[in-house]
């Protein structure tokens, strides 16, 4: 698994990853049964039979110890207006694409963050249990994401003038 990139916004930031599965002593029946559930696009926990072992999970936790996981609710969940601001933060898994071979698979996908983390530490998570993968963690500095954010030039302003 690896951060390849970070890309800040105004309002947030989108996190771009890569992992990669190598295949160990697996028999063509099961590697086969693997490549279909590492290409699968993970569901959200709330659907029924998902058990959080089975899919990839990606969660953020903000210095303050607010947490989110890529399982959570999407920025607009279809029970909120488009106008209405979520309640966050959000951590948005967006998959990309993959391939396989016969000895490894691997896969891309962002990770949309609202808001942007407050000054300080903000730990990145990532666990796929029945992949093998227990979970692991990376520290993220925000302040410097804050300090990104302040020099973004923006494409447009609101129809009100605002940006």
């Amino acid at each position: 698994m690896a951060i390849e990139a970070v890309k800040v916004y105004s309002t947030g930031c989108v996190f771009d990853v890569n992992w990669m599965l190598r295949r160990t002593d697996q028999e063509d029946r099961k590697w086969a049964e693997m490549n279909a559930v590492f290409h699968h696009p993970a569901p959200q926990l709330t659907d029924r039979g998902i058990a959080a072992d089975s899919v990839l999970l990606f969660g953020v936790q903000f210095r303050d110890g607010l947490k989110a996981i890529s399982s959570s609710l999407s920025m607009y969940a279809p029970h909120k207006p488009m106008d209405q601001r979520p309640d966050g933060p959000v951590f948005e898994y967006r998959p990309k694409g993959g391939n396989a071979g016969e000895d490894d698979m691997s896969a891309s996908g962002a990770l949309w963050l609202w808001p942007l983390p407050p000054a300080g530490d903000l730990r990145l998570v990532a666990q796929w249990a029945e992949m093998g993968m227990g979970e692991s963690s990376i520290t993220v500095d925000g302040t410097r994401l804050r300090d990104a954010a302040a020099g973004v030039k923006r494409y447009w302003t609101s129809e009100d003038g605002h940006e």
